[in-house]
């Protein structure tokens, strides 16, 4: 079975942020968020932190549940 990826984006004006991830890696890149959200050189709000938290959660949630046609 491939090892499938999930793509989250923002873009917040001049910025785009585009994180690509494995099931595996989705604490990682959770903290990733955080981390970013401290840099005072990034535009990354926590807000923004939070709502990319929020729809990486989905995801995962999305992954779980079986397909139904």
């Amino acid at each position: 079975m491939a090892n499938d990826l999930n793509v989250l984006a923002l873009i917040k004006g001049a910025e785009h942020y585009i994180f690509v991830y494995d099931e595996a890696s989705r604490p990682q890149v959770i903290e990733d968020f955080r981390e970013m959200a401290a840099d005072p050189n990034l535009d990354l709000s926590w807000f923004d932190a939070m709502v990319l938290t929020k729809k990486a959660r989905e995801q995962a949630s999305v992954d779980a549940e079986p397909y139904r046609a």
